[in-house]
């Protein structure tokens, strides 16, 4: 299916007279606050979020899972979908791959696809956390930590594999999340675990190309249910400067354990210039991959606090990748990412409408109630219109959700595809 510009002209002005009003109200309220709103909009339209292969289709948990009707069931028809909800948001103008569930056919004709949908290629995803059909070793037990050199070396040849495949798209980075791990004390030996980690990552490290890099992601918990080996943001972050100056730690919102201060390693890995990647999901319990906001938006807007002062005040820190990692269980996996879309920009605006001056000064001078202020004073900011005005910009809609409605995309998507397709991944 395909969404002319024109459709969505017709599907905005409708509602144009409106947004004139609240956006121009808006901005005679900031423009008193000395804020460039101007400034903001354009940030706002060139933040672009990857969207993972895995993502356009209906998720599930180990009790079951249930489709949506019209799911992507090839790679083309993936970054199809992708460039549907690039084309309404506006900010979704990239895709992470997941490897071997998404291994190009024709890497010419994918590359050309994603052109003409203005998709870059993000960073490459490997997968040693589940076999693969006709595989010799199993993963059973681990992969890069294995007790056997033989499964390691598997695991280190898929890795490599899977750089290789994202070289010939043009992406440059690797993410690495071990599901490696042990269920019972005394399962595994924590040292000779972690040591076996760190040679396999070095040894995928040093096979990548010069201008690539690595993020090497952490969680808890689970599979495993008594230790993980990168169970957190120390561990990640030890093991990318054991790797060198080009391995980074990746932070996913769903890989923490509830109330951590996901905003206090953010800064401390900003400053520290090792903050590479960034999953965005929300969760209730655990790693729930829920839409973006959905749960806790006090708490994303504070993490995207954190993220500006950094990209403004820490040079020595790359520029990030930006990625959903979500699972979409209930909802139509391609309004759930309209959704996180939303959820991040209108995040991202908000943090951008903090006077940080304003606030160094409060913090210099312990004035607690002050500092809650300045940054509820911007949470409480409704900046739907400035996210609005950046998509009316470059030419995206006014209100996604509910464009994708009216044209019916779903329904197209079932016409054309069937109820029955069911994507790889989730």
């Amino acid at each position: 299916m395909n969404i002319e510009t024109q459709q969505l002209q017709d599907l905005n002005a409708k509602n144009l007279s409106t947004h004139k009003s609240q956006f121009d109200f808006l901005t005679q309220t900031l423009s008193k606050s000395n804020i460039d709103v101007n400034q903001v909009i354009q940030k706002l339209a060139d933040f672009q979020v990857a969207i993972p292969s895995w993502a356009l289709g209906a998720g599930g948990t180990r009790f079951g899972r249930f489709s949506y009707g019209g799911e992507p069931a090839s790679l083309e028809q993936k970054i199809e979908d992708i460039g549907l909800i690039h084309k309404l948001t506006q900010t979704a103008g990239a895709v992470s791959l997941h490897i071997p569930w998404d291994v190009p056919e024709d890497y010419n004709a994918i590359k050309e696809l994603a052109a003409i949908n203005k998709i870059k290629f993000d960073a490459v995803n490997s997968n040693t956390f589940q076999d693969q059909k006709n595989q010799k070793e199993t993963y059973k037990y681990g992969s890069l930590s294995n007790t056997s050199a033989a499964v390691r070396e598997q695991a280190i040849a898929h890795n490599k594999e899977v750089v290789e495949i994202g070289n010939k798209l043009g992406s440059k980075s690797l993410t690495v999340w071990l599901a490696d791990g042990a269920s019972f004390p005394g399962q595994n030996n924590f040292q000779t675990a972690l040591t076996h980690t760190q040679n396999s990552l070095i040894s995928i490290y040093e096979d990548m190309p010069a201008d690539w890099k690595m993020f090497i992601e952490y969680k808890p918990y689970e599979p495993y249910f008594y230790s993980t080996v990168i169970q957190d943001w120390g561990t990640s972050l030890m093991l990318a400067n054991g790797c060198g100056e080009r391995a980074y730690t990746l932070v996913d919102l769903g890989h923490h354990l509830p109330n951590t201060n996901i905003e206090q390693i953010v800064s401390i890995l900003m400053l520290k210039g090792k903050l590479g990647g960034f999953h965005f999901n929300d969760s209730k319990y655990g790693d729930d991959d829920i839409t973006v906001g959905s749960i806790k938006p006090y708490a994303l807007f504070l993490i995207f606090n954190e993220l500006v002062y950094g990209m403004q005040n820490n040079p020595q820190n790359p520029e990030l990748g930006w990625m959903i990692d979500a699972s979409h269980n209930l909802k139509d996996p391609l309004e759930d990412l309209i959704q996180s879309l939303e959820a991040i920009q209108e995040a991202y605006a908000k943090a951008l409408l903090i006077d940080q001056d304003a606030l160094r000064a409060a913090q210099e001078n312990n004035d607690v109630t002050l500092c809650q202020e300045i940054l509820q004073t911007a949470y409480r900011t409704d900046v739907r219109p400035l996210v609005q005005e950046a998509r009316l910009k470059t030419g995206g809609a006014l209100n996604p959700i509910a464009a994708y409605r009216e044209l019916g995309v779903r329904d197209a998507l079932i016409k054309t595809r069937g109820k029955n397709t069911v994507a790889t991944g989730l």
